[in-house]
């Protein structure tokens, strides 16, 4: 693509306004875009029914009948980053639009290179097929490829409507199902600037969590399960590492049994329900330490977390669960796995043994692996070169 390319980036933004990790996980895309020189849009079209993340009022009401609370969510983060002109909601409720006028959104969709549809978020991709290229981005890796394997065409229908195919899973492995889809590996973009490893931290390891986002898979006889599977070999952690704490902001799980293994727990929605709070959380700890997905664990895809990828943008070593990653990312200093729990002992007492060393090293590999400039133009380059073929 041209260094002016009209790019469209889909997303959950408003969807989840007491979600901070969501807005940077779709926000470091538009803003690694731009600062690349491109015509950057933000465009929310998921057709996902507007919920209270907190449940209201009552604690228990989640459902609503009206799209306020969202719209000024986005609207409030898009005008922070200088992006006030380029974003657009579809409320799913009556099918109104937000943000820019229906007259520049036709316009920018009849005139755009490129829509890049970060985890799928795009409700009807096909409705967006007048843009030449759709570029997929799998963010769930080993979930996805099963979910194609069903024999259920409304998941494949989506995925097909794309032109181009990006994963997460930087090597997925020959037991997951053929898809019939040239996955290209990609990450997550960080835009570097936007994290400060200067800045004061509280002698805590933490993570953002949420226990069970959605049912397990299976496939060839075997379950894919999410994060509660993989957290219950690791329960027993804080009583073998105290005094050092382990601070966990969840959402969807027994608070109580947590605290009696000896974890701080905290309300994920009170300490990192917005895009600020999220970012002060991540540079407000010491470390992380954290659990993947079962499925992560057990297909071994070297999937990597948008949010892990933050923690060492901050300069914050992560301490995480082997998923494979260490094929195409360092290992040993700033960035540590296990597998077991001895394994997370160790490698957490080696990050406050020589915590000074494991900073630098967390900082530096942000710089080297997860720059949004070199994460997106090698992004942009596979897409070329895609549409190249397709002429040819």
């Amino acid at each position: 693509m041209t260094s002016s390319g009209r790019i469209i980036v889909t997303g959950l933004i408003a969807q989840h306004p007491l979600l901070g990790g969501m807005t940077w996980h779709y926000l470091q895309y538009v803003l690694g875009l731009a600062r690349l020189g491109h015509d950057v849009y933000y465009l929310e079209d998921s057709g996902e029914w507007p919920y209270n993340v907190d449940g209201g009022a009552t604690g228990d009401d989640y459902g609503t009948d009206n799209s306020r609370a969202n719209v000024s969510y986005l609207r409030d983060v898009m005008s922070r980053f200088g992006l006030s002109e380029r974003w657009t909601y579809r409320c799913p409720i009556d099918g109104r639009w937000y943000g820019i006028s229906n007259a520049r959104r036709r316009e920018i969709l009849g005139s755009a290179d490129l829509l890049i549809n970060v985890s799928g978020t795009l409700a009807r991709p096909g409705d967006y097929r007048d843009i030449r290229t759709l570029a997929y981005i799998d963010t769930d890796p080993v979930f996805t490829q099963i979910k194609l394997a069903r024999p259920d065409r409304a998941f494949r229908d989506l995925v097909d409507a794309h032109n181009v195919h990006f994963s997460f899973g930087e090597c997925l492995p020959g037991t997951l199902p053929e898809t019939g889809h040239h996955w290209i590996p990609t990450r997550q973009p960080i835009v570097l600037n936007l994290w400060r490893p200067e800045t004061s931290f509280r002698r805590l390891f933490t993570t953002v969590m949420n226990w069970a986002s959605y049912g397990s898979e299976r496939f060839n006889g075997h379950t894919y399960g999410q994060k509660d599977i993989e957290f219950s070999r690791f329960l027993d952690l804080p009583g073998r590492i105290a005094p050092t704490e382990i601070e966990i902001a969840v959402r969807g799980t027994s608070k109580d049994l947590l605290r009696s293994k000896g974890w701080r727990v905290v309300p994920a929605t009170q300490v990192c329900g917005d895009y600020e709070s999220y970012r002060r959380h991540i540079e407000s700890s010491m470390a992380e330490w954290t659990v993947a997905k079962n499925a992560y664990v057990k297909g071994s895809p070297g999937w990597f977390s948008d949010r892990s990828a933050c923690y060492l943008a901050a300069g914050r070593p992560v301490v995480t669960e082997d998923t494979g990653f260490s094929v195409v990312l360092p290992c040993g200093e700033g960035l540590l796995k296990f597998s077991t729990i001895e394994e997370a002992d160790d490698a957490i007492r080696r990050v406050e043994g020589d915590y000074q060393r494991h900073t630098v090293a967390a900082r530096r590999i942000a710089e080297e692996f997860f720059d949004s400039s070199r994460v997106l133009e090698r992004l942009l380059q596979a897409v070329t070169q895609c549409i190249k073929a397709e002429v040819v």
